[in-house]
């Protein structure tokens, strides 16, 4: 039997059809009208087969909503260019308000570019776009990849939306060096787990991604801190939690650790505000 993630481009697919999901309710937060196209059978036998897979798609939906929210306050803010690391099937070129003078880079390895590209052909994007095809792992390739995304942007915003917790802490620490050496790079936008969530993950999915060659690696326990040394601080923190409460997709029982937190000790508090989330880091 084929694993149910046969590869970490398969995790683009599944995220896709949670995307399609929100986006077909009658009070959504956000509409991605070509989602369940680029999610196609795939994705939607993922999400299908997840275990807990549909009513789980609660931090999906919440990451998308909230970095929406980031990525068009930092383009209003005067970020001149943004850099979608591992974009896989996002579509924010095409449906956020963005202004025509943005520049747009997504970066990802070439079969999924290719794929997006084809199914969207006719699609115009609201921005100045451009693909560059790039395996992240590679350390010349991703380079070279910061290198030509960066070029001639004064202000530029690098998102790694669901790209960290895949990776292993030396492979981050080679990005957060990447990073800072391009002085356009300004502001770098993440998701971020936690040991908990990593823990609390691992027999829900972390099986089945692991199988498909995509296991779920990092979540550093000293959280933002672990970025400090290669030059980037910690501006802002969501908590993955909370800001689902305050958009209205609630965790299912969130209520039950709500109860349990109001009798928690200030260091378990900090713990569950922590347990995930959204981090805006600027350059030292």
């Amino acid at each position: 039997d084929l694993p149910l993630i046969r590869n970490v481009s398969d995790t683009a697919r599944w995220v896709a059809m949670y995307r399609a999901y929100e986006s077909q309710r009658p009070d959504a937060l956000f509409h991605d009208a070509w989602a369940e196209k680029l999610a196609g059978e795939r994705g939607r036998e993922i999400v299908a087969q997840m275990p807990d897979g549909k009513r789980w798609g609660w931090p999906m939906v919440t990451r998308t909503a909230v970095m929406d929210e980031i990525i068009l306050r930092e383009v209003q803010g005067g970020a001149d260019a943004v850099i979608n690391l591992a974009a896989g099937l996002d579509m924010r070129p095409y449906r956020l308000e963005l202004p025509a003078s943005l520049r747009w880079v997504e970066v990802d390895l070439a079969p999924i570019l290719e794929e997006k590209s084809a199914i969207i052909a006719r699609e115009t994007p609201r921005c100045a776009l451009e693909r560059i095809a790039a395996d992240l792992a590679d350390p010349a390739q991703r380079a070279d990849a910061l290198q030509r995304a960066a070029a001639g942007a004064t202000r530029a915003l690098v998102v790694t939306e669901g790209l960290l917790i895949y990776l292993g802490a030396d492979d981050v620490a080679a990005l957060a060096k990447d990073l800072a050496a391009q002085p356009a790079i300004r502001t770098w936008l993440s998701d971020l787990a936690s040991p908990q969530l990593l823990q609390w993950m691992a027999p829900r999915w972390g099986k089945v991604v692991a199988e498909g060659g995509a296991p779920f690696r990092f979540g550093p326990a000293e959280g933002t801190d672990f970025f400090k040394p290669f030059g980037w601080h910690e501006r802002e923190f969501r908590s993955s939690l909370e800001e689902a409460r305050r958009i209205g997709r609630d965790m299912p029982g969130a209520w039950f650790y709500r109860l349990m937190g109001a009798f928690a000790s200030p260091q378990q508090k900090r713990i569950w505000q922590r347990f995930s989330g959204f981090v805006v880091l600027d350059r030292e």
